[in-house]
């Protein structure tokens, strides 16, 4: 049952395929494209090609696996730096290689292929220690690895070894069988692990079989080294007459692929590739004459969209097998650069700078295949601007003037020099575009056409010509702006003569042309399409034509297809427009891109050979477009973008992942913030890719599209990004969304080790705040503990001093008191001093009165000795000892500090001071000194004298203050 649906499920993708396979031509030869080694940086031999399943391709290269993504080129080194021999991919993301001693497999691990050894699951005695494995092969759970030694079918994770009597040749896989050569015993099927020998192989010789390919009606084509190609039809085996034996014998045959449809490509050691039809016919060669880099061809292998692959001995190629474009490329420089193009009866025309080149366009029946034999017509040399067709009549507009061709010779029908355009302006007239104006041609009665006059009035060097309804004449000045020509009815003169230039509404002066399009006249420029209107006078945007070409609405040119189809040319780009759906025009231009750049600017021409045919002129040669062989753009598929590297651009370029498949949830270290992802479309065949891409969580749209595929992105913060990319071909096809998950982890310092450190910080910072604050809260205790005993004793203090200071004010009232007292009674006994004297002062003057009982004055000793006890009364010391003790108490030191003061006074002057103190009147003074107020006043003065007093210094005061 599981070999039925893998039958069925061949048999359907032969289907599919031959429903979009292409008929080959035998004309010029499909585009390849070179890979040299200077290009993909490895060893010159490629010994074998795959594919994987995201469309990478791969090569055994004598450097190791060599990978191509469609943009970047990678190189994987086996062990020892071995040369790989043999290459397959399972489509399942390993990819299988052999070499010298060793096979394995590659894998992704992280982002990188790693390659693992299988090499130690076979017995020790089976090992291929000195052979090279030369293929192999997947089918379905199990791989097939084939030395000359032996045959390694590795299955389950064991090898199985199957060994022969007989060295074996190569190992082939057609459709679900298995054949193999033993060197000098025929040919054999592997089934279940068993050699069977295929009956009648003996015929095949012994020069070696080098493919076996399916054919049709579950037969088999052989291809041997030199004995040609043979049909297997699972009975026996029988030569096949084809056309190209005697080339594979003559050339070696070394490799075949199938194409899919009905072609199959054999490669040869000594001339290139061939490749032919069911019916044997050769439809193609190619080698390096024709555009590969080497004639040994070592691999060949055609993917799912056609292309063909050529591991060769020197260099990759790539080869353009379903396109519908066939070049012809003048390797020998014979004939210069190609300016025009045209085929007309059985011959192609090739109008160049060096003259008019001619060959055969139907091939010789003894040739294998289309060949040319380009030769000069002679009298042609010069450059050739035109070919046209008119009227079944070839002319050639030349630098010399203007030819009629027939076949190979030309005959001068005109002697104005450069033959740029040439126009119909009804069924017999010719008008043409030349450096020195217009030229008119008519129809003569043999059909032929004939120089008729030049027309007077304008002597510009007209481009492009054009007539619009009303019979106008629009001339495109070579280098300055548009003409608008009213000529005469006999056409001989111009008799209205416009020029046109920004003033009017066109946008310029220069590269401004004019075309017809669809029986409208239409001016181009680089800011687009523009029409004319008569009744302004005036240039206006064809807006609705502009938006419907899109890019291609600044093209420089445009050339009449078939029906309302037409070539857009936009400065090396080609377009095909079909306006036969009003309003929704199509635009073709994924077909084309391999033109762009090599046809010459502003020559272009492309000729209708028929109603799918056509010749475009390229610089170096020619193409013919088959056009009901080519897909149209809906149907061109697109793969996913692949996300290839990431890298760190941080300090130095590092690699981060290398990937041919979308690696989620990739973790970039915060250090390596830096990335730049590395993108690519595996897309091969020639167009314009853009990329535009959106980093979710870091920008804020998508990108505007560009040609870049890589991008750079510069100090992302931690998180999760989601990268994505979308390609777009040649303007129009875009593909789908890949994503690309990666994940910047944090910094070190907020990584899971240091969070869980910063959450030990914090417990041990929480535990030894806790501990600080209740050492804190006992020294705030002990400190509110101190300080409270502190005010506590201060309080006694202050209330120990208050208590003091009250009982000092009251000693102090006290002393007061007693010094009030004691002033009291100093005063008291002043006055009692002072009364006493004043008593002994009257007694004294009394007795002086005083008589006896006579009425006798006493007599004078009794008066003296009564005075005497009187004077000895007032002066007695002892009173002023009690008054000076009683002073010095109540004014402490006053004695003292006066005689320090004053050491000259006397003790007269020390008793007047103290009397002075204590604010005694003169008279009192006088009564204590025993001495008149007059005495006082003068003891005053004297007493103020040796005080050094100022004259308005109070006496009373200072003794008072001291």
């Amino acid at each position: 049952m599981r070999k039925s649906i893998l039958i069925f499920i061949s048999v359907l993708c032969v289907t599919i395929w031959q429903a979009r396979a292409v008929d080959i031509k035998s004309i010029g030869v499909p585009y390849v494209q070179n890979y040299t080694k200077t290009i993909y940086q490895s060893g010159n031999q490629n010994w074998s090609v795959t594919r994987d399943e995201h469309g990478i391709m791969y090569f055994g290269n004598a450097e190791g696996l060599l990978s191509f993504d469609g943009k970047y080129w990678q190189q994987h080194h086996l062990p020892n730096s071995l040369i790989v021999r043999s290459v397959s991919a399972d489509g399942k993301g390993k990819i299988y290689t052999g070499a010298f001693g060793e096979f394995g497999y590659w894998q992704d691990n992280k982002g990188f292929l790693k390659y693992h050894s299988l090499i130690n699951l076979i017995p020790k005695k089976y090992r291929p220690i000195n052979e090279e494995i030369w293929k192999i092969y997947v089918d379905g759970d199990r791989v097939l690895f084939q030395s000359f030694g032996a045959i390694f079918i590795y299955s389950g994770g064991n090898i199985d070894v199957i060994k022969a009597p007989k060295p074996y040749f190569f190992l082939f896989k057609a459709g679900n069988r298995f054949f193999i050569e033993q060197v000098s015993a025929g040919l054999f099927e592997l089934k279940n692990n068993h050699l069977k020998y295929v009956q009648g192989s003996n015929i095949l010789g012994n020069s070696g079989v080098l493919s076996i390919l399916p054919f049709q009606n579950n037969k088999y084509i052989i291809g041997t080294a030199q004995n040609g190609l043979f049909i297997y039809d699972g009975i026996t085996i029988t030569p096949w007459a084809n056309k190209a034996n005697d080339f594979l014998k003559s050339y070696q045959l070394n490799n075949g692929a199938i194409i899919p449809g009905k072609y199959f490509a054999y490669g040869t050691i000594l001339n290139g590739i061939v490749i032919i039809d069911t019916a044997g016919n050769v439809v193609q060669h190619i080698n390096k004459s024709s555009g590969l880099q080497n004639n040994t061809v070592l691999s060949l292998y055609t993917d799912s969209e056609q292309n063909l692959w050529a591991g060769l001995d020197n260099g990759i190629d790539r080869i353009e097998v379903n396109s519908p474009l066939y070049f012809y490329f003048d390797k020998t420089g014979r004939f210069g650069t190609v300016y025009a193009s045209i085929i007309f009866n059985n011959k192609i025309y090739l109008g160049t700078n060096q003259g008019l080149f001619y060959s055969d366009w139907i091939a010789n029946n003894n040739q294998l295949f289309q060949s040319f034999d380009f030769k000069l017509i002679p009298g042609s040399q010069g450059q050739v601007w035109d070919l046209s067709l008119q009227d079944g009549r070839l002319l050639c507009g030349h630098n010399d003037g203007t030819y009629q061709v027939n076949g190979d010779g030309i005959t001068k029908i005109s002697p104005i020099t450069g033959g740029w355009t040439i126009k119909k302006l009804n069924q017999d007239k010719l008008i043409q575009g030349t450096y020195t104006g217009l030229v008119v041609y008519n129809k003569n009665a043999l059909g032929n056409w004939t120089f008729s006059h030049k027309i007077e009035g304008f002597g510009e060097p007209s481009r492009y010509v054009e007539q619009d309804s009303k019979g106008q004449i629009w001339v495109s000045h070579a280098y300055k702006g548009i003409y608008k020509l009213t000529l005469s009815s006999d056409l001989k003169k111009v008799i209205s003569r416009v020029y046109y230039d920004k003033l009017y509404g066109l946008p310029g002066s220069y590269n401004v042309n004019v075309f017809d399009l669809d029986n409208r006249v239409v001016f181009s420029s680089d800011s687009g399409f523009y029409i004319y209107d008569d009744i302004t006078d005036r240039f206006f945007k064809y807006t609705q034509l502009n938006k419907k070409l899109g890019t291609f609405a600044s093209s420089g040119k445009i050339i009449k297809a078939i029906g309302k189809r037409y070539w857009f040319i936009n400065q090396g780009r080609v377009a095909l427009a079909d306006f036969s759906v009003p309003g929704k025009p199509g635009i073709d231009t994924n077909r084309f891109t391999i033109l762009n750049g090599q046809m010459v600017q502003h020559y272009e021409t492309i000729n209708r050979i028929n109603n799918s045919t056509y010749l475009i002129s390229i610089d170096d040669g020619f193409v013919i477009l088959n056009d009901d062989d080519a897909l149209s753009p809906n149907q061109v598929k697109i793969p996913g973008v692949l996300i290839r590297r990431i890298e760190n651009v941080t300090d130095k370029v590092s690699v981060i992942g290398e990937m041919s498949s979308v690696h989620n949830n990739i973790e970039i270290p915060y250090i390596q913030n830096n990335i730049r992802i590395a993108y690519s479309l595996p897309y091969y065949k020639q167009a314009k890719i853009k990329f535009q891409y959106y980093l979710e969580g870091y920008s804020r749209q998508w990108s505007d599209w560009t040609m870049q595929s890589q991008k750079e992105f510069t100090n992302l913060d931690q998180g999760t990004y989601h990268f994505k990319v979308r390609a777009k071909i040649n303007d129009q096809n875009i593909s789908a969304i890949t994503t690309l998950t990666f994940i910047i982890l944090p910094p070190w310092y907020a990584g899971k080790p240091a969070i869980i450190f910063y959450i030990l910080l914090l417990i041990l910072a929480y535990y030894l705040i806790r501990r600080y604050y209740r050492f804190k809260l006992r020294r705030h205790q002990l400190h509110l503990r101190e300080k409270l005993q502190k005010e506590k004793e201060d309080f006694l203090r202050q209330e120990a001093i208050a208590n003091e200071q009250h009982i000092i004010n009251i000693r102090n009232e006290q002393l007061q008191a007693d010094l009030a007292g004691k002033s009291r009674e100093l005063a008291n006994s002043a006055m009692n001093l002072v009364y006493k004297n004043e008593l002994l002062q009257k007694i004294s003057e009394e007795i002086a009165h005083l008589k006896d009982n006579t009425g006798k004055k006493l007599a004078d000793d009794q008066l003296r000795r009564i005075q005497k006890v009187i004077d000895e009364g007032m002066n007695d010391e002892r009173d002023w000892n009690i008054f000076e003790r009683s002073f010095n108490e109540a004014h402490e030191n006053f004695f003292k500090k006066l005689k320090s003061d004053h050491p000259d006074l006397v003790p007269n002057d020390l008793k007047l001071c103290a009397y002075l103190r204590m604010n005694m009147s003169s008279k009192e003074m006088a009564s204590l000194l025993n001495i008149s107020l007059r005495g006082v006043e003068i003891r005053r003065y004297r007493l103020r004298k040796k005080l050094n007093l100022e004259h308005d210094k109070n006496l009373v005061e200072f003794l008072i203050e001291l």
